[in-house]
């Protein structure tokens, strides 16, 4: 999976929970190319995601959720995820 069919599978599940209400999706990949850990085919992401409630939920109550709505490409996709509720 490329990064913008990977962008768009992300986009539409975090839009499906009712709170969130924008979220922005950055590709950090290249700045891990070089590291051991790099891993082919699996991308580095940072979330801006904009909710109200998410945000002033407990941050590890609000990261669970986005980890569950995300758990398969976390398997299959995606090596690290860097979240942010604004």
């Amino acid at each position: 999976m490329d990064i913008n069919q990977l962008s768009k599978k992300i986009e539409n599940k975090l839009l499906k929970d009712t709170s969130i209400k924008n979220v922005k999706i950055i590709d950090n990949t290249y700045k891990h190319l070089k590291h051991n850990s790099h891993q082919k085919g699996k991308y580095h992401i940072k979330l801006e995601i904009n909710s109200k409630i998410l945000k002033k939920t407990n941050r590890i109550k609000s990261n669970k959720v986005i980890y569950n709505i995300l758990s398969e490409e976390l398997k299959t996709d995606i090596h690290s995820l860097q979240i942010s509720f604004i």
